[in-house]
């Protein structure tokens, strides 16, 4: 196991006393809290490994294998050639002739997912799940008295280990953007620990395509500016930021200096609910895709109603054969009445688009601007519907 661990302790708040001064409370009171991000490692294709010991050592992917298949997830044998999530099975193959494909077990892993659910509330009830494989704990109340945040998260990765037989990597930090990061930084089975006022010096070192919401594309504009690190990046002024990325200027500003004042939420709010399919073969003729449609209505809307939800935009995504996405949303003054109005303004916002300027890939259909939603069932994290 690699840790990235501090020479020594100041702080009561994240580890051993050698402070008196610098007391829990203290820290309390300071505003700081104690955050643990935990993600499993290489969570689908671990299971399959651990469930079928010839895949262990082999690179393994989870995922269909045709010509229309996606990667869902890689081992860290197969990341070594390059294989990762999202990319095409047909890609995944040239990189590694000898990669293994392993269909998807979604109901094992949600169950393996619950166990280690059950392993993070017996440490706090401020658990905020991001997806099936990593969550955020605030852990500011030691309920074991176990005496630091470091402490309870090697607590919670040996028990995930003892009961899943599976690793985790945690990072421990005062906020969430820290945490994220520092669960990143000693992959697979480490721990990384940022303490308070080692923030700003810790992304100062990291290159901008670390920080989330910088995808490749966003990197590159960086790129073209000068920004290339978390250095660069607190160098440039709020005006700067602003002029060149609006919005997420803000965000920029605060993640280049650690700043992170987001806490951790025990029930997220779902903001959409919906579903999306690629098909083995392109979609062109009108009543392939109205059909398809039909099929994509009824799973979507049973999840709705399972859900308790009601929306007022209807949003219709489509992928062409060259990969490009584009997408069409109509809202109404009230509540979508049933399933088949939702199929009616589905179709309608298809009908729009046609016709298409080429075939399609992928067709999604998701339903927003939700009211009268459920807080987030334990073990309920799918945001979106798996339809491969």
């Amino acid at each position: 196991m690699q840790e990235c661990l501090p020479s020594a302790f100041r702080l009561r708040y994240w580890g051993v006393v050698t402070d008196a001064a610098n007391t829990e409370d203290d820290a309390r009171a300071a505003g700081l809290r104690k955050i643990i991000h935990v993600d499993m490692d290489a969570f689908f294709a671990s299971v399959e490994q651990r469930d079928n010991p010839e895949l262990r050592g082999k690179p393994v992917a989870v995922g269909g294998s045709s010509g229309r298949g996606v990667v869902a997830a890689a081992s860290y044998e197969a990341r070594r050639f390059g294989v990762r999530s999202a990319m095409p099975s047909i890609t995944a193959k040239r990189l590694c002739p000898d990669l293994v494909f392993c269909k998807s077990r979604f109901d094992v892993y949600r169950e393996v997912s619950g166990q280690i659910r059950a392993i993070f509330r017996d440490y706090t009830d401020l658990v905020e799940p991001l997806s099936l494989d990593e969550a955020y704990l605030d852990v500011t109340e030691d309920r074991h008295n176990l005496g630091s945040a470091t402490r309870i998260a090697q607590a919670i990765r040996r028990r995930i280990r003892e009961d899943t037989r599976l690793t985790a990597s945690a990072g421990v930090s005062y906020n969430k953007f820290l945490a994220k990061l520092a669960s990143d930084q000693n992959k697979p089975d480490g721990l990384c620990v940022i303490r308070p006022g080692e923030g700003a010096a810790f992304v100062a070192g990291l290159p901008v395509s670390r920080f989330h919401g910088v995808g490749p594309k966003g990197a590159e504009k960086m790129k073209r500016l000068g920004i290339e690190t978390g250095a660069d990046l607190a160098e440039r002024d709020l005006p700067f930021l602003r002029a060149h990325f609006g919005s997420f200027a803000d965000y920029l500003y605060r993640a280049a200096r650690g700043v992170d004042l987001r806490e951790v939420r025990s029930h997220r709010i779902r903001k959409s609910l919906g579903g999306e399919r690629t098909f083995h073969q392109d979609l062109s003729a009108p009543a392939e895709l109205r059909e398809a449609m039909d099929n994509i209505v009824d799973i979507v809307w049973d999840r709705i109603e399972k859900g308790e939800v009601r929306g007022r935009t209807v949003t219709l995504k489509l992928k062409y054969n060259d990969f490009q996405i584009a997408s069409r949303a109509r809202s109404i003054p009230q509540f979508v009445g049933g399933k088949a109005e939702f199929a009616a303004i589905g179709q309608g916002l298809l009908a729009d688009m046609m016709p298409l300027p080429r075939p399609i890939r992928l067709m999604g259909l998701t339903l927003s601007k939700l009211e009268g939603v459920q807080p987030r069932k334990r073990g309920d994290e799918t945001r979106q519907l798996d339809l491969l």
